[in-house]
């Protein structure tokens, strides 16, 4: 549905993408995300036709979005962050402004009232846009991308600014679209690609660091062990003992003490090995007393900060295969 191939996008000597190459499949929810700065926006403006790239192509559902822009951009619908409206017309006025903008050959009136049903703003649909609350808004803005019913959803930011239950209510509207398009959602919230997405595109400095599927990351999230150790001891001598062992990917002091010698540290083991007994035994060998081992789990978050600073590998990844 879409391919992507060699994407270079250079502002003088800075290079926004260097080299970004991928493809979407039809029916697929993707998410894409990457630290601010990190060449998001740049390549949701080219695969949309709104900004020219330096080399590389692009093509949707067969259409290269240079040498046949019209085409291309038929079969996408796009959201930007600031959703495009003319707030002095009317929901109704205004998806008939788009219906005409795009050249719609369905039938205009009940083509309007189906998306205003799909994406629940039929009840406002004669209200003024400036006169509807931000959620309404971004409402509007999910049902101009779906003009046309195309085939390929581009969504970026599009809860932000939202209270939870507009998020709620608009991550759920982007569940059920899913179905039946699909879907690129551009986003820094990580929770929400956990909650739609089906595979993760991370970009970091303009380069295409990891693509996973979102299962594969919920796995390591449940798989992957974090844990928080007291112990009273030298730190610097217990964090060597620490990350001397086998299990242990990571090891750090935290900044929190309870006084004397006792010690926080934070250490993460690898998926499938229990380290508590080797961690009792090395720091009971060298009389540190233990005050406390309990699990404090991973998430998302760490998964992303791992697999950017990582080039697109987790520790455990890594650690498997020197192991080999």
């Amino acid at each position: 549905m879409i391919k992507v191939e060699h994407l270079v996008k250079s502002y003088g000597t800075h290079y926004a993408l260097s080299d970004v190459s991928f493809e979407i499949a039809e029916g697929e929810v993707v998410g894409f995300l990457g630290p601010n700065g990190a060449g998001k926006s740049t390549t949701m403006n080219i695969l949309t036709g709104c900004l020219s790239s330096n080399s590389g192509t692009v093509t949707v559902n067969g259409a290269d979005i240079l040498k046949n822009p019209a085409e291309a951009k038929r079969q996408i619908g796009y959201l930007p962050e600031q959703p495009p409206l003319y707030t002095d017309m009317t929901v109704e006025e205004y998806l008939g402004f788009v219906y005409d903008l795009k050249r719609c050959t369905l039938a205009k009136k009940e083509h309007i009232a189906e998306v205003c049903e799909v994406v629940r703003i039929a009840d406002v649909r004669r209200r003024l846009i400036r006169n509807l609350s931000k959620g309404y808004r971004q409402r509007v803005g999910i049902a101009q991308a779906l003009i046309g019913n195309p085939p390929v959803i581009i969504f970026d930011e599009p809860t932000v600014g939202l209270d939870p239950k507009q998020i709620i209510e608009v991550r759920n509207l982007l569940r059920t679209l899913g179905k039946k398009h699909t879907v690129i959602l551009s986003t820094h919230i990580l929770p929400e690609v956990q909650a739609i997405c089906d595979r993760l595109l991370i970009i970091s400095e303009g380069r295409i660091v990891a693509d996973r599927s979102t299962d594969e990351l919920t796995r390591v999230i449940r798989d992957s062990r974090r844990w928080r150790l007291k112990v009273a001891g030298p730190e610097r001598e217990v964090l060597g003992v620490l990350r001397g062992i086998p299990g242990v990917l990571r090891a750090e002091p935290q900044a929190d003490r309870e006084g004397g010698e006792v010690s926080t540290f934070s250490f993460e083991s690898a998926a499938g090995t229990d380290v508590r007994a080797d961690i009792f035994y090395a720091l009971a060998e060298r009389k540190w007393p233990v005050y406390g081992l309990e699990a404090v789990g991973t998430d998302l978050e760490d998964v992303f900060l791992q697999l950017v600073e990582h080039g697109g590998e987790l520790p455990t990844e890594k650690t498997a295969r020197r192991r080999k």
